[in-house]
């Protein structure tokens, strides 16, 4: 299969396949000059536009001048949406999936349908543009070479604690979303669980008029945010810097799994290396497989 990218043709043809094409097509998560050009023609451009909220994605249409036919595509109807969007695409008709802000399918629906249009062999097209965490996540000032996104923690405080719990000792800068009723009790719970000293970054209302960023040990930005009026308003991602690493993710550790894995290559394939090293040293499958075929090129 080849994706030709044309003006609108309808922005991806592929060779000797028929039907419609699915677009995830990122819209602003505030400052409605994020949108792009090209998601802007390809809501001009398909037949069907499947929203969140028709209501607030009729909105948005408005303003960028077109009109189009709106379905719902939420939580709720997904699965049951999905079969109608499916025979759009069957009968030829491109078929745009929006949320009400950011990427789709980020802690948004769109799953259910991507899958099947996928399985079914249809071209599914990524537009993309803004996603609030992405954004967050570069001006934040923490570590990015790996992050957790974790969507949204449970909204009771013990199923909140007890997912903290479970990554209190995850390595990878934490990210999740909260909802402003919910910000105070979450980040006090960070404190609680995770420790009051634990490098965090708050951004609320990403790109949009009233942008803030809280920043410093859990204790002060728990602070700044009973101090500051507007703290509890808008929505918010929530940027946790990981636990420290413990002593077996040393760099003489490291050493040690790679005069392993160096002494296994002598003799075995890579993925049965990866395999038989992850059952040595407890350490992920995946990961020692990159680091054996790293080791392999070298």
């Amino acid at each position: 299969m080849k994706n030709v990218v044309s003006d609108f043709s309808a922005e991806v043809s592929l060779e000797g396949a028929s039907g419609g094409t699915l677009f995830i097509v990122a819209t602003p998560i505030g400052n409605l000059d994020d949108m792009s050009p090209r998601a802007t023609r390809v809501l001009a451009g398909v037949d069907v536009v499947a929203a969140e909220d028709t209501r607030h994605s009729g909105r948005l249409l408005s303003h960028l001048g077109i009109q189009k036919r709106l379905v719902a595509l939420h939580d709720h109807n997904e699965k049951d949406r999905a079969g109608s969007l499916l025979a759009e695409l069957e009968a030829g008709r491109d078929v745009a999936l929006i949320s009400d802000a950011g990427t789709p399918l980020i802690s948004d629906p769109g799953y259910v349908l991507v899958r099947e249009a996928r399985a079914a062999g249809f071209v599914v097209c990524p537009i993309p543009g803004p996603c609030a965490l992405v954004a967050a996540l570069s001006a934040a000032g923490l570590p990015t070479d790996r992050f957790l996104f974790i969507g949204f923690l449970p909204a009771k405080r013990s199923g909140r604690r007890a997912s903290l719990e479970s990554l209190s000792s995850e390595v990878a800068t934490l990210v999740f979303y909260e909802s402003p009723h919910r910000i105070l009790e979450s980040v006090r719970d960070i404190a609680e669980v995770l420790g009051p000293d634990r490098e965090t970054v708050l951004g609320r209302e990403i790109t949009k008029t009233f942008e803030t960023f809280y920043s410093g040990s859990v204790h002060e930005v728990l602070a700044e945010l009973e101090q500051d009026p507007h703290g509890t308003r808008g929505e918010f991602v929530v940027m946790i810097r990981g636990a420290e690493p413990c002593a077996g993710d040393s760099d003489e550790a490291i050493l040690d799994v790679d005069r392993v894995l160096k002494v296994l290559l002598a003799e075995l394939p890579v993925k049965k290396v990866a395999k038989m090293a992850a059952e040595l040293t407890g350490l992920s499958k995946n990961e020692l497989y990159q680091r054996a075929l790293a080791l392999k090129d070298d």
